[in-house]
């Protein structure tokens, strides 16, 4: 959380105690209760401890001071750095500062979320009792199931490529490898792996591994894409895969319903996968479109259906509770999976970092061309849901029961094919219906046209940047930092239909919260407007 974030003084009433930001007055010293949001803020998304600082009784914070502010400063990195009050220092200098509100002296503290592989985060000797996680009301201790699963994403090696010691080939069922090597055969015709027997094959791409007694072993990630659902939950006894189609959420009926406990196929995920794929995508649409003179059936909306499928099932904790559950409705999908992020949500939506749970599941998967190791699978499927669907998808974490859940809501709308045509891969390479060829047609002279104006959209963009940046400065008292940042935002508004929040997240790589909270102050100003309510709130440019 930046500085001009919080630092607003004429802002500090405005601002509450919630899931990254925590006051306390400290009125006699560093308070024990600072560790407990220490952990909790290292081990969810980071946050802000403002000492020197209490609330109203209307949770409104104000300024208290406090008397001694640089011993307290130096008795905090004291503190910070004895193993014995925290089990690691994950602050800088700069994350530790003395500010002046309203004439008087406190501290920040701008903890970071903590590196998956420094977690857990936890207050004392003892990780079982002092580690705390971040929810909507506060610091809460962590179960032992929660620090167990910490403990085992904190490992360097791919969760599932532990090599199952008493299991053997008979732990696979036979169909599901037959089947998985006839979509290799299709998808890499002339590779050599095609000639090997199976243990040989499943060994090349992950499955099975040689163990201490020189015999070929199924690794986790074998068992969980080729194995018998009996044998799957001897490693993985919460384990569950649930498709639903069309359920009522005030009964538990559904026009379709595939479970892996069912008895009557093999409840691994390959078929799980392949089973409810045709399912998820049997009411899209597939525009007439020819490559040379064969028909192109999978469109972008397809692939990122599948590419949500293989990330739900790459980044499942499978320890954990609940199962993954995939779902079908006339208002969209959801893929929800046990098992916290790995890495903020932001950074997630980002792209370009990678970090399956389940790396061995992930590559097995992308060998036949399902899902991506980039790390751009998250920001891909955002991106093409919403140039679609004009209605921006969405990424919710739940802590304490640690599932996260990927909705793709169609808001109503119906895929817009022509926007969903210009996100086909090489579309120079592929031939489009006589009108879709003179939309094309046209879209290209006006790119021309527009693209000889460049110069002038440049200028033009920052003469409202600088137009903005000026009223900023006579409506508000705000950081330099912070009105470039608002400015930004109000300018690229400008050339978009309309932003959203999730969007905001996306194109400036903020958390949700100050997205929202930047978005509700240009309201305010008069800069932007907004339309709709909660998640499906929209923001347009106020010319």
């Amino acid at each position: 959380m930046a500085k001009e974030d919080i630092l607003q003084l004429d802002r500090i009433e405005e601002y509450r105690e919630g899931n990254q930001l925590e006051a306390k007055a400290a009125q006699g010293g560093l308070p024990d209760t600072l560790w407990d949001s220490y952990s909790a803020f290292a081990n969810t998304d980071g946050g802000c401890i403002l000492l020197g600082v209490k609330e109203h009784d209307d949770h409104s914070l104000y300024v208290v001071g406090l008397k001694d502010a640089e011993k307290m400063k130096k008795d905090f990195w004291n503190m910070v750095n004895n193993r014995q009050k925290i089990s690691v220092n994950l602050m800088t200098e700069r994350r530790v500062r003395i500010e002046q509100m309203d004439g008087k002296d406190i501290i920040v503290l701008e903890v970071p979320r903590a590196e998956r592989t420094s977690r857990p985060v936890y207050k004392g000797m003892d990780p079982r009792n002092g580690t705390y996680r971040r929810n909507h009301e506060g610091d809460y201790l962590c179960s032992l199931e929660e620090v167990s699963a910490m403990f085992r994403d904190a490992a360097l090696s791919s969760q599932d490529a532990k090599v199952l010691k008493e299991m053997d080939m008979t732990a696979f069922c036979e169909d599901t490898i037959r089947s998985y090597r006839q979509v290799f055969r299709l998808t890499h015709p002339n590779h050599l792996w095609n000639q090997l027997e199976d243990e040989v094959f499943l060994r090349r791409i992950g499955a099975m591994a040689v163990g201490d007694d020189g015999q070929f072993h199924p690794t986790v990630a074998g068992l969980l894409v080729f194995g018998y659902e009996y044998e799957i939950v001897r490693e993985f006894p919460q384990y569950f895969l649930d498709y639903q189609e069309n359920r009522k959420m005030s009964t538990t009926r559904w026009t379709d319903r595939i479970v892996s406990s069912s008895g009557d196929w093999s409840g691994n995920i390959f078929d799980f996968v392949y089973k409810i794929v045709p399912k998820l995508t049997a009411d899209l649409k597939v525009p007439f479109v020819l490559k040379g003179m064969q028909r192109v059936d999978d469109t972008p909306v397809h692939k990122i259906i599948r590419e949500a499928v293989t990330n739900s099932c790459a980044h499942a904790d499978f320890y954990g509770r609940r199962g993954l559950v995939i779902s079908k409705t006339k208002d969209g999908f959801t893929f929800a999976n046990p098992g916290s992020l790995r890495m903020a949500k932001t950074v997630a939506i980002g792209g370009g970092v990678s970090d399956p749970r389940n790396g061995i599941v992930l590559k097995i998967f992308s060998l036949i061309n399902y899902g991506e190791r980039a790390g751009s699978g998250l920001n891909s499927i955002f991106h093409v849901w919403e140039h679609v669907y004009h209605t921006p998808a969405e990424i919710n974490e739940e802590v304490g029961v640690d599932r996260v859940t990927v909705t793709l809501p169609n808001g109503g709308h119906e895929q817009d094919v022509k926007a969903m045509l210009e996100l086909y891969d090489n579309p120079e390479e592929l031939t489009f219906p006589k009108e879709e060829m003179s939309d094309k047609v046209s879209e290209n002279k006006e790119n021309v046209r527009q693209s000889n104006k460049l110069s002038d959209k440049l200028s033009d963009k920052q003469v409202l940047k600088d137009k903005i940046k000026a009223e900023l400065s006579d409506k508000t008292k705000i950081s330099d930092k912070l009105s470039d940042k608002l400015s930004d935002i109000v300018v690229w508004t400008a050339s978009e239909d309309f932003v959203s929040t999730n969007m905001v997240v996306s194109r400036f790589g903020i958390d949700e919260r100050n997205a929202r909270r930047y978005l509700t102050r240009l309201v305010d100003l008069k800069f932007l407007s907004a339309e709709g309510e909660n998640k499906n709130k929209k923001y347009r440019y106020r010319k």
